[in-house]
């Protein structure tokens, strides 16, 4: 049996007032969900290993099947190896935003929805003035990009940008962790930390006067006006998919996020690039569709991931969040699910989140997330839609972590 499994990332939501009560998920509109939830088995999944942060590295990471414990290493390693970035043995590598600063507060962590060849200018810039045999700045995708530090030392404190919209900046700086270990031939975590908050104070000086950003200014638009590092780590040690479930022969994964591309080529798997995939909700569903469709045909395994709900739940966007799970129903497992019923290999199909992006909090959550599981022949359960509420009565019940994976891998 083939396996896909299509993540809307930050899909689950909360009970909405303006709905009725409800979530979005169940005000939206997704018949095809539905059909596979009457049609398939259903549960929920507890995405988030205790003492982690419910970010989408962490889950993600998780839901492919991977113990935390042993593998995190943040998301700076995997926006790496996604940017095809080979890190030394020395090399701290980080996250590094391009954000909007206002009246001293964060706005938004993607620098007023930047695009990739704007933030690219902008961190060539960054490097050329900042960047020297210790500090490099990497050009990655859209706001989303790499700050490597050689000898630097992760046992630091940073603030994911889109956990504090609305807030300060400045108690929000890197901090070194009490206690923190130091390692042979590294930088202390409190010289790092330092280093780090250098940068973006420095930062924050070049972007005003940056032409892109008088620009934007004079247009009254939000401006990219500073960087901000986050999740870094080391190089993780990860082994492919292939040596935890044998079954599973090749695969690829499909993605317009950095760091979901680093997880696949530490799995093991093919990294299928799409025109036009943006992680938002201009993302070309039927180009990634179809990309899912054509690997499929030729592998056992395909993870296809759609950012654009998580975005649109970070900026607080109602409208557009339930547009983007209309989207995904619509334009993506739609599509999927009628072809796939007419092949003669098996396929089995999964959809869920990686965590819940209530939008009315505008933050990651740490909580279950529905899934779905449907295959030819499986034996429905009794949950008739697919939402946060029903799929509480799912067969599969309350899975962790790699169960969900395991539970996939059981059907061949």
């Amino acid at each position: 049996m083939k396996h896909i499994i299509i993540l809307g990332d930050g899909m689950a939501d909360h009970a909405v007032k303006r709905l009725g009560g409800k979530t979005l998920l169940q005000h939206a509109s997704t018949p095809y969900m539905d059909l596979l939830a009457r049609q398939g088995r259903c549960g929920r999944l507890i995405t988030v290993p205790e003492g982690f942060p419910p970010g989408s590295e962490v889950a993600n990471t998780a839901i492919l099947g991977y113990d935390l414990n042993e593998v995190y290493e943040g998301r700076g390693p995997l926006e790496a190896a996604s940017i095809g970035y080979e890190m030394r043995p020395d090399d701290f590598a980080i996250r590094c935003n391009i954000i909007t600063l206002e009246d001293g507060k964060i706005i938004t962590h993607n620098g007023g929805n930047l695009q990739t060849a704007d933030g690219d200018v902008l961190i060539r810039y960054l490097n050329e003035h900042l960047g020297n045999d210790r500090v490099q700045f990497i050009t990655g995708i859209q706001y989303r990009h790499l700050l490597v530090i050689r000898g630097g030392n992760k046992h630091i404190i940073c603030a994911p940008p889109h956990d504090h919209p609305n807030e300060p900046w400045r108690p929000l700086l890197v901090k070194a962790e009490e206690n923190a270990p130091q390692e042979e031939g590294r930088m202390s975590a409190q010289e790092t930390a330092d280093l780090i908050n250098d940068l973006i104070l420095r930062s924050q000086e070049l972007l005003s006067k940056h032409p892109f950003n008088i620009e934007r200014a004079a247009k009254g638009e939000r401006q990219a006006n500073s960087i901000w590092p986050w999740s870094g780590g080391y190089r993780p040690d990860m082994q492919p998919l292939q040596a935890q479930f044998p079954q599973l022969k090749s695969g690829s994964v499909i993605s317009a996020v950095d760091l979901i591309r680093g997880i696949g080529r530490y799995a093991g798997l093919d990294v299928i690039e799409v025109e036009g995939a943006t992680g938002l909700a201009d993302t070309n569903y039927e180009g990634k569709t179809q990309a899912a469709l054509d690997a499929l045909r030729e592998q056992d395994f395909v993870f296809v991931h759609v950012e654009a709900s998580d975005e649109a739940g970070h900026d607080g966007d109602l409208e557009l969040k339930l547009r983007t799970i209309e989207q995904l129903d619509s334009r993506m497992i739609g599509p999927i699910y009628e072809e796939v019923k007419t092949w003669d290999d098996d396929v089995c199909i999964a959809v869920l989140p990686d965590h819940p992006t209530p939008v009315e909090q505008r933050i990651h959550v740490s909580e279950p997330v529905p899934f779905i599981i449907w295959h030819r022949g499986i034996e429905a359960d009794e949950v008739q839609a697919y939402d946060e509420v029903s799929c509480v009565s799912g067969s599969y019940g309350l899975l962790r972590l790699r169960q969900f994976m395991e539970e996939l891998m059981k059907l061949r």
